[in-house]
């Protein structure tokens, strides 16, 4: 019986190269299209999360007085696969059962991720993307290495429409059980706007698709962001609307920069805290009317920098806090014709992530360009919201005065399980988002 022939594979700015293509376990042979299976095993946790559910709901009623916590200490992934439907003849109907449900929810927040990053990534994916439909599904997906968070931030201006490609989470040699899962149901086949790619690999990591993976090659973090930034250049057609500078070295200072690249198409490059990366200032010379901004305090990325980016491309304007809760809210609020959030009154949406985490910022990416499109902000603890992320919440909090279907909402998406935020503090961010009645009662 012949072996599997390869798969279409472009270099981003390489010559095309081959890539056998992944083969289902016992197969030995090419076959027609795989069809699109449950999740293996998921059904197993559906009882084990509606338990935590339930916990979870007793925790938040008893959230902030001192209430016990899950003795794990553990939420369980957030991927949940609904039971197949039984298409007559015994086997599961064709199409997705996998879809990025949250583990738990409150009236004004979403909780969704897992305990690792490709399992959010891969929940946050079904969750943009429910696959329901082909028009559901993302053109292509963007594969970045486990380890690689700079390059899942720069890959964050693939998500902005109108390409709209998700980041998942994917190593050398195998992806995770939770990629593949997602892949499964997320089913990219390519198209016009990915000009053919079914996904775009950074690096060696493994691309278990059926069609074309774009290959962006591996290097030095600057090199592989500068690429990602000439690819997004060559996808979109044209140049940047604007160009953000964020740390190659405090990663909690960068990945605010990611939410902001997903919603507007920015892209996203790096810098040390003292000098200008060559291939960062290739990118700048090669945009000198772009305007750029600098994400990050002095003690992060020096005047100096600044100065030396001046030289090699646009305007530059710096958007900073002191801390990585304060950085965050500064570019949440930051509005300069075009470019930034300018998130300063009710209505919007939030992402909320632990800082300690950068690759979930690449992860949570989608959520900032659909839905409750809204800035990422930043929590420090997992028990308690920040002094100043709660003033900044509490600042834009909605309310109405005689008919509160007519009022503006907020809604905060909780991303990681509870050892990166808890429900004690999930609550918090619901209370601070929670519509109120101004003024007396009638």
């Amino acid at each position: 019986m012949p072996e599997a022939g390869p798969k279409p594979e472009a270099a981003a700015e390489e010559k095309p190269a081959a890539e056998p293509k992944s083969k289902s376990p016992g197969a030995s042979a090419p076959g027609p299209k795989r069809r699109r299976r449950p999740v293996p095993g998921a059904l197993k946790l559906v009882a084990g999360l509606v338990a935590v559910a339930i916990g979870f709901i007793v925790l938040a009623v008893v959230g902030g007085s001192g209430g016990p916590k899950e003795e794990s200490g553990e939420a369980p992934a957030p991927v949940l696969a609904p039971p197949a439907k039984d298409g007559g003849d015994g086997a599961p109907d064709e199409g997705p059962t996998a879809l990025g449900f949250p583990a738990f929810a409150t009236g004004n927040t979403t909780r969704v991720g897992g305990a690792d990053p490709a399992a959010t990534a891969a929940a946050v994916a079904l969750a943009a993307f429910p696959s329901i439909t082909p028009e559901q599904r993302p053109v292509a997906v963007t594969l970045v290495d486990s380890e690689d968070w700079t390059a899942g931030i720069a890959a964050a201006a693939l998500v902005s429409p109108p390409l709209r490609v998700p980041i998942l989470v994917s190593a050398p040699g195998e992806a995770p059980e939770a990629t593949s899962e997602a892949l499964s149901s997320l089913d990219p086949q390519g198209g016009p706007a990915s000009r053919g790619a079914a996904a775009f690999a950074v690096g060696s990591v493994a691309a278990p698709v059926d069609g074309k993976v774009t290959r962006v090659r591996s290097g030095p973090l600057a090199a592989v962001a500068a690429r990602l930034a000439r690819l997004r250049d060559r996808l979109f057609g044209g140049p940047p609307a604007h160009i953000v500078i964020a740390s190659a070295t405090r990663p909690e200072f960068a990945m605010p920069a990611a939410a902001w690249a997903a919603r507007s198409g920015d892209p996203v490059i790096f810098a040390g805290p003292r000098r200008l990366p060559k291939p960062t200032a290739a990118y700048l010379r090669k945009h000198p009317n772009v305007p750029v901004y600098v994400l990050g305090p002095s003690a992060v990325i020096s005047s100096d920098v600044v100065r030396e980016a001046a030289a090699a491309g646009g305007e530059v304007r710096r958007v900073s806090g002191e801390d990585p809760v304060a950085n965050a809210i500064a570019l949440a609020r930051y509005s300069d014709g075009g470019f930034g959030w300018n998130v300063n009154d009710p209505g919007h949406g939030f992402v909320l992530a632990r800082f300690e985490q950068p690759l979930t910022a690449a992860a949570a990416a989608p959520l900032s360009a659909s839905g409750t499109w809204g800035p990422l902000l930043l929590s420090d603890d997992a028990g308690t919201l920040p002094a100043e992320l709660r003033s900044y919440l509490l600042d834009v909090k909605p309310g109405y005065t005689d008919n509160p279907t007519r009022a503006f909402y907020n809604h905060v998406w909780v991303i990681g399980d509870q050892e990166a935020i808890d429900v004690n503090q999930q609550a918090e961010a619901n209370e601070l988002a929670e519509l109120a009645k101004i003024g007396d009662e009638p």
